[in-house]
């Protein structure tokens, strides 16, 4: 696109407000303005430039400010949506999703798994939208930062008349021989307030604070720096965050280490609060609520791989070390932390069954059935077998079909072929809590209970984040940003002698009262008139009139 030229010489890019050099208005909508828009000092940005190719577009749309909201909203109407029931990897172990969430929660659960929200954190549009601020955040900033620091960098001392007089705060007079004089004064008052002070042919400018303009965007680099941070939790290996539940005296690997560690239960306690022990203040909350849990804890050993394990081979660990976890206590280890969180007291753990005689009641021997992991046959010797047909640990008709709930031996039920020398082909029973039934009738015999054992289980959290540095870096760049920008402002003031007349403008992004403040004290009991603040209201031009005659009176006292 053609660049513009203006009237003092100098070339800009195509959609430049303010000449980059003398700050002449260069459109006819900013002519027309009683006062000129410096948020970006007039620069041309691309995004409202450069609209033709498919980059322009996609360009333009990024980097509008409405777009990085809406992306914000919609993430977190998102994100808010996902915690309304509890993700997949909060649930009990071994659940169906679409069984627990449509009976906890109905027809709600089952729309909640119909759009994946169960496993929202891990979709891949979930990860488009983190994107996409990621994207915003930086065209954004790109698209302004970059004509801003140029647009600072290269400022003239002698502005235009016209850019001056279109100032928030500004004042004219007529020039006289004291001006050098006045001049000098007012440069070394500004010097005194650490303003940065530029002066030619006998025009001058001012600045300090210019650092507090590059604070929204250094909270763009933190905001980025977070948002990366928060994608590489999706690395593998990165970050770990799972359930992890063991019964006593089993030992299990550690999710998420490749099978490179393993934690063994040795045993599982809890203590209850006791008004005899513990204090009579437990004795009123003991008697309305009955047991309350005190602390529980599980001693546990932490195990390692000694080698890789071939296909069909048992694993050799070395132990690593022993640790009593309680809930604050973790075990820690190379980057994992596995924290007491859960538990299970009196799982079913193994179930004793007798083969009986229906008429005569004998015994032809017990079989132990290990709920976790129940082997296939059983031979009792003398001809007498029973098979396992079907095992139901969470036990469940659903439309007439016997089913499972969950892989929990909540409510184990079975299906066993029993055979006998009489009986070569078997016969089948159906075994439950409190249920024996016999589907032909005709059985000669039956299974029947005859003990139980239960284990207690320990509910762990395994947690790794490596990325919890990327975190705290794009947090305390952000709030950087936060305070560079919000306890200080840029503050310029422009004095420029033309065709016999001074010209005293200022402008700032913010805190326009305390500038026209500062101002009035530098040009205390010089020629030039004080600053005419434009958008002032008639009652604060009064009040800000008062004060400065108040504080001039007390001076006076005081000398």
């Amino acid at each position: 696109m053609e660049k513009i030229k203006c009237e003092c010489g100098h070339v800009n890019p195509h959609g430049t407000v303010l000449c980059g050099s003398c700050g002449r208005t260069l459109t006819e909508e900013a002519t027309k303005q009683t006062m000129v828009d410096m948020r970006y000092e007039g620069s041309a940005r691309r995004s409202q430039t450069y609209k033709r190719t498919f980059i322009d577009k996609t360009w333009s749309f990024f980097s509008s400010v409405k777009v990085g909201v809406w992306l914000i909203i919609t993430t977190l109407i998102v994100s808010a949506l996902g915690t309304v029931f509890p993700q997949e990897a909060y649930i009990p172990p071994g659940v169906i999703p679409e069984q627990f969430y449509s009976d906890q929660y109905g027809i709600l659960g089952e729309l909640f798994v119909f759009f994946d929200f169960h496993r929202l954190y891990e979709q891949w549009w979930y990860l488009v939208l983190i994107a996409s601020i990621g994207i915003s955040l930086v065209i954004a900033s790109l698209d302004r930062f970059v004509p801003l620091y140029r647009a600072l960098k290269t400022q003239r001392i002698d502005r235009h008349e016209g850019f001056l007089k279109r100032q928030r705060l500004y004042a004219k007079t007529e020039a006289s021989p004291q001006d050098e004089v006045t001049l000098q004064t007012v440069k070394t008052r500004l010097q005194a307030r650490r303003y940065r002070v530029t002066e030619k042919e006998g025009s001058l400018l001012a600045e300090k604070g210019r650092f507090t303009r590059w604070g929204p965007y250094v909270n763009h680099i933190g905001l980025i720096i977070f948002l990366l941070g928060a994608m590489l939790r999706f690395v593998p290996g990165l970050y770990v965050d799972t359930g992890l539940f063991i019964r006593e005296g089993e030992t299990k690997a550690v999710p998420g280490t490749d099978g490179q560690y393993y934690i063994e239960n040795l045993d599982f306690s809890v203590e209850m609060y006791d008004a005899r022990v513990d204090g009579e203040q437990f004795a009123t909350a003991l008697e309305n609520q009955g047991a309350i849990v005190k602390q529980f804890r599980t001693e546990a050993v932490l195990y390692e791989r000694v080698d890789e394990r071939l296909p069909g081979q048992e694993v050799e660990l070395e132990k690593v070390k022993e640790h009593d976890i309680i809930v604050n206590e973790p075990l820690q280890f190379d980057g994992f932390s596995a924290y007491q969180v859960d538990y299970r007291l009196d799982e079913l753990q193994r179930m004793n069954f007798q083969l009986e005689s229906i008429e005569t009641g004998e015994s032809f021997g017990e079989i132990e059935v290990n709920l976790n992991n129940p082997e296939t046959n059983y031979d009792l010797g003398n001809g007498y077998m029973v098979e396992l047909v079907n095992y139901y640990p969470d036990f469940e008709l659903e439309d007439g079909v016997p089913s499972t709930k969950t892989s929990s031996p909540n409510n184990p039920a079975f299906v066993f072929r029993m055979i006998a020398p009489d009986k070569e082909e078997g016969e089948i029973s159906f075994v439950a809590i409190q249920q024996n039934l016999d589907p032909t009738g005709e059985n000669e015999y039956k299974m029947t209970f005859s003990g139980i054992d239960t284990t207690d289980v320990t509910g762990l959290t395994i947690r790794k984040d490596r990325t919890l540095w990327v975190l705290g870096i794009g947090g305390i760049i952000f709030m950087v940003g936060v305070i560079q920008g919000a306890y200080w402002n840029h503050r310029r003031l422009w004095i420029v002698r033309k065709d016999g007349v001074v010209h005293v403008a200022a402008h700032t992004n913010k805190n326009w009262f305390g500038l026209k403040r500062e101002i009035d004290g530098l040009l205390e009991n010089v020629s030039w008139p004080p600053l005419e603040d434009k958008n002032a209201s008639p009652s604060e031009e009064k009040s800000s009139t008062s004060m400065e005659n108040t504080n001039s009176r007390n001076r006076n006292e005081e000398g």
